[in-house]
């Protein structure tokens, strides 16, 4: 049997297709390498700077506290990650392992939590950590992060645990393991992908988020990148080309955490849709 051959109209839809998805990240560096004459007029739109520079890189980390920044969002994600892992774990293996009433609806109740705008919780949220003073701390953040990324984490390890063989399992306890070395030794190490896929995308949704960072901590010395970025401002204008320039500073640490383990997310993707 001939294998059908991509045509021509294949490679110019991906082409096109790239361009539109890549073309603001293009946009983005463009402008981070323009001295600040060349952002405005005319020659906003010129798709090749005429005096290329990296000083709107090097003001990021000199006149502002960029790398402070950085640093409190890789804290807040990693610990909002590994924290959300390992509830998650437990959580998804009991809805989908265990019998028990009530499992349809209370996983139901996690994806609905995660469905609830942020601005209707913030105010509550912000008023608790405030009692608790736990505002302007890295605990301040991590525990609202709970509110979006554990419900993430708990559905999609769910479907994942679900289909890994229960014979596997059975096996197990034959061999006088309890329900926790089956976890750990048999279950936990074949949902390694999904696991892992599902990390990657608990830590770019904390990396992400804005709205709790700026009303949770006020200090400057505890802002998120996200939050950073929104508030440069300079003496008389906005200063578009460090914008620009952190935007792609921070992007940049993403795009090759995926570009690096894109094989495991994509097993990890692949291997909850499978079908027995």
């Amino acid at each position: 049997m001939k294998k059908k051959r991509t045509g021509f109209l294949f490679y110019l839809f991906i082409t096109a297709m790239l361009i539109v998805i890549l073309f603001p990240f293009f946009w983005q560096f463009i402008a981070s390498v323009k001295p600040p004459l060349e952002l405005f007029g005319d020659r906003a739109f010129n798709f090749i700077p005429q005096h290329p520079t990296f000083d709107n890189y090097v003001r990021v980390f000199t006149e502002r506290p960029f790398a402070i920044y950085l640093w409190n969002s890789l804290v807040v994600s990693i610990f909002t990650t590994l924290y959300c892992i390992l509830i998650a774990s437990f959580a998804s293996y009991a809805i989908a392992r265990l019998q028990f009433k009530g499992k349809t609806v209370i996983l139901g109740l996690i994806l609905a939590v995660s469905m609830f705008p942020q601005i209707a919780t913030i105010a509550p949220i912000f008023l608790f950590m405030q009692e608790m003073n736990l505002t302007n701390s890295y605990l301040g953040l991590i525990i609202p992060y709970t509110t979006f990324a554990l419900p993430l984490s708990v559905w999609n390890l769910t479907s994942f645990y679900r289909k890994i063989p229960a014979d596997l399992e059975e096996a197990a306890k034959m061999d006088g393991a309890n329900i926790m070395q089956t976890f750990w030794r048999v279950v936990f190490p074949l949902a390694v992908p999904g696991t892992f896929t599902t990390a990657i995308l608990t830590f770019i949704a904390a990396w992400n988020e804005f709205l709790f960072a700026l009303t949770i901590n006020t200090d400057e010395n505890m802002k998120t990148v996200p939050v950073g970025i929104a508030l440069f401002q300079g003496q008389y204008t906005i200063p578009w080309g460090e914008i620009a320039a952190a935007s792609v500073m921070v992007t940049i640490p993403l795009v090759v955490m995926v570009l690096i383990f894109q094989r495991r997310i994509i097993a990890g993707i692949t291997a909850g849709a499978v079908k027995e």
